[in-house]
């Protein structure tokens, strides 16, 4: 099967790596240009881009891959399928129409639920005990094709954002290999549309989402903790600066409910900074203050004043 892959992120980057290592023949790869990254803004190629060029495979960055140009280069081409997984951009049916047979889509959701552009952070935040991934016909609509394949994985209560990427990662490269087979195969793809009445929404992260809310349950507070890694992250302030707040746990104590959430309790040694919240209380365990290096709460303790009563912001 000819194929041309459209990917850019870390997410992407296992099934081009499948895909490579198949029988099926990877045409060229599509990408996001190159972004200014870190301090020094030193321009740093997509993942997908890197390992392309390791393998010899034609890469093109188009500014809008949904432009006559595009749609020009890509009609070269000849593919069969194209295959997109984390690309960042929206596709017209300009672009959509131009493989032989039809492009397909991974996402990092058991469709309907969470169409949009950070399903794996809002899985995690809203508390979910499984996510998974859809492989869909697409269509111009953002995250409505049919579905032609699902598969699903429970949530650990430890997995964050990072890991849960990481496993779905893997899972949808397996679905992806397996879908082409069947497509292959001449078999009758079956492609189930989706019931837009069960359908929840993953939008893009903003800054601003990981403000802790110290009003809100421990538990809604350790999801978001652990859904917004590793950006914008859980946050508050201490002493005019924002600090990141990495890992949690929560502690069913039977500390005085009348007081004020945010309110440091306690020093915990040897275990971290325990918190009341709305409901519960929070132990934090790792936590990154602006502009410093990240470090365990015992480290933070012992290199700022922190104690009992302090009132989180």
């Amino acid at each position: 099967m000819k194929i041309v892959f459209f990917g850019t992120s870390e997410f992407a980057l296992t099934s081009l790596e499948r895909l490579i290592d198949s029988k099926h023949q990877v045409l060229a790869v599509v990408t996001q240009p190159d972004r200014q990254k870190g301090r020094a803004l030193k321009l740093s190629p997509p993942p997908t881009k890197v390992l392309a060029m390791t393998k010899s495979i034609p890469v093109y960055q188009p500014q809008n891959a949904s432009s006559a140009e595009s749609a020009v280069y890509l009609k070269k081409l000849g593919a069969d399928l194209f295959v997109v997984v984390s690309f960042g951009q929206i596709l017209k049916d300009n672009i959509l129409s131009i493989p032989k047979l039809y492009p397909i889509n991974i996402h990092g959701s058991l469709l309907p639920k969470y169409r949009g552009a950070a399903p794996t952070s809002w899985t995690i935040i809203n508390g979910e005990r499984s996510s998974g991934v859809t492989i869909m016909k697409m269509n111009e609509r953002m995250d409505e094709g049919d579905i032609i394949m699902k598969k699903e994985i429970p949530i650990d209560g430890e997995d964050t954002n990072i890991t849960l990427n990481e496993r779905l990662s893997d899972l949808g490269a397996e679905a992806l290999i397996e879908t082409i087979g069947l497509i292959e195969s001449g078999k009758t793809v079956i492609f189930t549309k989706q019931d837009a009445k069960l359908a929840t929404y993953a939008p893009k992260l903003k800054k601003e989402d990981g403000l802790i809310d110290w009003q809100g349950a421990a538990i809604n507070i350790h999801n978001r903790v652990r859904g917004l890694l590793p950006w914008p992250g859980a946050y508050t302030h201490f002493e005019g600066k924002a600090i990141k707040i990495l890992r949690t746990e929560v502690l069913s104590l039977a500390s005085d409910p009348k007081l004020q959430p945010g309110k440091v309790i306690d020093i915990v040694k040897g275990k971290g900074i325990l918190v009341r919240t709305g409901s519960e209380d929070i132990l934090i365990t790792h936590l990154q203050l602006e502009g410093k290096k990240a470090m365990d709460a015992d480290s933070f303790v012992r290199g700022h004043k922190i104690s009992g009563g302090y009132i989180l912001s």
